[in-house]
């Protein structure tokens, strides 16, 4: 039993064994599938995670890869359009090209027919010309034969050489050249009478500013009297401020130097300067001089001399009888009291004028009130003419028109300085001439003025050719008449700027001397 026992024990053993063993095998075949499983789950995940990180580059290349595609494929339409528009844009240069060419053509072959008739024209002309040509030598041959014989006949007849034909010939050539001479100077002239204005002008600044006759001081100086010499330093004052605030309120120029017991007052505006007489006047007498005061004594002085001007303007209406002025026109009116020409006092002179004026309007039958005004107001401009730009008598104008005057007064005013155009302009003009022209009524003393007449008239008829020569308008005018015989036209020119010139040299004048020089021819016949 024992024995039996063993036996079977030791066989099923081996078989225990084989048993554990392919267990064993199991549980290690089992856990290398596990950890194979999971390897291969990792590699998976990793393989997909690579794939998808490969598909996102791939997608973002190819649509870069299509961004530029289109930037190109637009690039290139915009390149096509640009391309299409210049094709159309030379095609259409090509086409105008074209028919400039076609148009040239045609012109070219019209020139070419103008010119092949131009040529068989020319040809025929040329030979024309060479018949003309035989002609004119056989005239030429015929000529000289002909001037010989002349030149000896003349020689016969007029009992005259060659050379003194030839003299005769250059006197009447020197004759015809002054006389081209003549006409030459008066184109002159009316070319150089646009610039006349300006160089009036210039001519006149400059002899303003190199003359200092005495007249020329009393026009532009007042003189107060001072009681004594120390009112002059009171006038000076302190380091100079009193004349200082003097000359600035009053503006004019105070000259104190060695002149006894008198001051001087400078300016050429003659109402400042008439504010500045008596407002030193009235200081002087006051006593109190000082800056402050200065200035209150001035603007009351202005004020006063602003109501005597329109006193004396409101006079001056009065007097003839002329209403209905405007203010303002007035105060003009009256600021001439302080105004002078060649020493005569413009107001008066203007009353003068207006006085005239109306009696030659009554003997001429025409309106005596209006021709009245027109002389009172034709000189009103010289009351502004430093304050406006122009010669008076447009200034004169414009502050009638501006004023309300009626526009025949306006055109008179103005016309009474150059050409007139209507019987009150005439009238004017000469009332203006007479009360200037009248002895005595401007600076000059009757001896000077009538040597001066003389002289004029002794300077013009000492020309070759004059006959008379009278001087009118108190010498601003000198009209000379010539002998018809011997003054020609043309040469009227030359004798007229001649007798100027010697007047200018000779003669010392004021203004202006006009020279009229008069040609005419008589002729007279008696009825038996």
């Amino acid at each position: 039993m024992k024995g039996g026992f063993s036996t079977s024990r030791g066989g099923v053993m081996p078989v225990v064994y084989i048993l554990i063993g392919l267990l064993v095998g199991l549980g290690i075949s089992a856990g290398f599938l596990v950890t194979l499983r999971r390897k291969t789950g990792v590699v998976v995940r990793d393989a997909k995670a690579s794939a998808d990180g490969l598909l996102a580059q791939a997608r973002e290349k190819a649509e870069g890869i299509r961004r530029d595609a289109a930037a190109e494929a637009r690039e290139i339409e915009a390149r096509a359009h640009e391309y299409e528009q210049e094709t159309r844009e030379r095609r259409s240069e090509v086409q105008k090209i074209e028919q400039r060419l076609l148009k040239r053509d045609e012109n070219l072959d019209r020139k070419g027919e103008l010119l092949t008739a131009k040529e068989s024209e020319i040809q025929s002309r040329e030979k024309k010309l060479a018949s003309r040509e035989a002609e004119v030598n056989m005239l030429g041959a015929d000529y000289e034969k002909l001037t010989a014989n002349v030149g000896q006949t003349l020689e016969k007849v007029a009992g005259m050489t060659a050379e003194e034909a030839r003299q005769a010939l250059v006197t009447e050539l020197i004759a015809q050249a002054k006389m081209d001479a003549a006409k030459e100077i008066k184109a002159v002239e009316d070319e150089s009478r646009d610039q006349a204005e300006k160089n009036a002008k210039k001519l006149l600044a400059t002899a303003l500013s190199r003359y200092a006759g005495e007249s020329v001081a009393e026009q532009v100086v007042s003189v107060v009297t001072i009681p004594n010499e120390e009112m002059k330093g009171r006038i000076i004052g302190r380091e100079g401020r009193n004349i200082r605030a003097f000359e600035a309120a009053a503006g004019v120029d105070l000259i104190i130097d060695d002149t006894p017991e008198a001051v001087i007052v400078s300016g050429f505006s003659a109402v400042r300067r008439e504010v500045a007489r008596l407002s030193l006047e009235k200081l002087v007498a006051d006593g109190r001089i000082h800056p402050t005061r200065i200035e209150e004594v001035v603007k009351k002085t202005e004020a006063e001399v602003e109501q005597l001007m329109k006193q004396a303007g409101e006079k001056a209406t009065m007097e003839l009888n002329v209403h209905g002025v405007h203010p303002d026109l007035v105060k003009q009116l009256g600021r001439l009291r302080y105004r002078t020409s060649y020493g005569q006092n413009v107001l008066a002179h203007s009353i003068e004028v207006g006085y005239l004026s109306g009696l030659l309007a009554g003997e001429l039958g025409q309106n005596v009130k209006v021709a009245r005004r027109a002389g009172l107001l034709h000189d009103v401009g010289k009351a502004a003419d430093q304050e406006m730009e122009g010669p008076h008598h447009l200034v004169g104008s414009q502050l009638a028109k501006k004023y309300g005057e009626s526009a025949v007064i306006v055109h008179t005013i103005r016309a009474h300085h150059e050409e007139p155009e209507t019987i009150l302009d005439h009238i004017i003009i000469a009332a203006d001439a007479v009360s200037g022209a009248r002895p005595g009524a401007r600076r000059e003393l009757l001896e000077q003025y009538l040597k001066r007449l003389e002289d004029l008239e002794a300077i013009s008829k000492g020309f070759k050719g004059v006959e008379e020569a009278h001087a009118f308008q108190a010498g601003r005018e000198i009209r000379v008449l010539v002998r018809p015989e011997e003054v020609s036209d043309a040469e009227l020119t030359v004798l007229c700027a001649d007798i100027a010139r010697k007047i200018e040299q000779d003669l010392t004048y004021p203004g202006r001397i006009k020279v009229a020089v008069v040609r005419q021819t008589r002729v007279e016949a008696y009825a038996k």
